[in-house]
């Protein structure tokens, strides 16, 4: 069951009893993407924290000259959601959409606090995913100022090994910083070696 997943991942913090259990779900609401639809828009406020069970979103801006630039990836088994937006109320300067067709499964601002409120534990829970978001990102800044291109494109398939089937070559590019004929010519270049 796909529910289970989302047991997985939080069971991995913390242990919920079978009423805690009920509660949570009781708070989630399913949600299916289409490929190519959006989760959230530049603009918008991001209104949940989505837990993927089946599917790939990506998160990225647009720049004035059109070029796009993916600042997170997300796959089954993880959370995705412009957390400034969601925090803070103020309008999201992202992106959120599939790149396949996606199953979610949400939970709101309002439900999240009900959540914290009556069983506290998942405040030890979310404080731990805000923690792991956090080294993510900061490992991945460092990356990208200190790692060359090669460098970076071997940690990425290293980390997401299967991700790079799954996605368009144009995305990898767009997470990585490339264009698509640079990673075309870095791969080609690899396969050589």
């Amino acid at each position: 069951m796909k529910d289970d997943l989302i047991l997985e991942n939080i069971e991995r913090y913390i242990h919920l009893e079978k009423e805690e259990v009920n509660l949570l779900y009781s708070l989630l609401t399913p949600r299916v993407l289409k490929k190519k639809s959006f989760l959230l828009r530049q603009g918008e406020v991001c209104k949940t924290e989505n837990f993927i069970t089946k599917g790939c979103l990506r998160m990225y801006s647009i720049d004035e000259s059109g070029f796009e630039h993916i600042v997170m990836l997300g796959v089954e088994g993880w959370w995705v959601s412009d957390l400034f937006s969601f925090f803070t109320g103020a309008a999201s300067e992202y992106y959120i959409d599939a790149l396949e067709d996606t199953e979610l499964l949400q939970i709101s601002k309002p439900d999240l606090e009900r959540l914290y409120e009556q069983v506290p534990k998942f405040e030890r829970f979310f404080r731990i995913l805000l923690q792991n978001a956090f080294v993510a990102q900061q490992r991945r800044i460092n990356q990208n100022l200190s790692f060359t291109a090669e460098q970076r494109y071997l940690d990425f398939i290293k980390t997401y090994p299967q991700l790079e089937q799954r996605i368009p070559q144009k995305q990898v590019a767009a997470y990585l910083g490339f264009t698509p004929v640079f990673l075309s010519m870095l791969r080609k270049k690899l396969s050589q070696q």
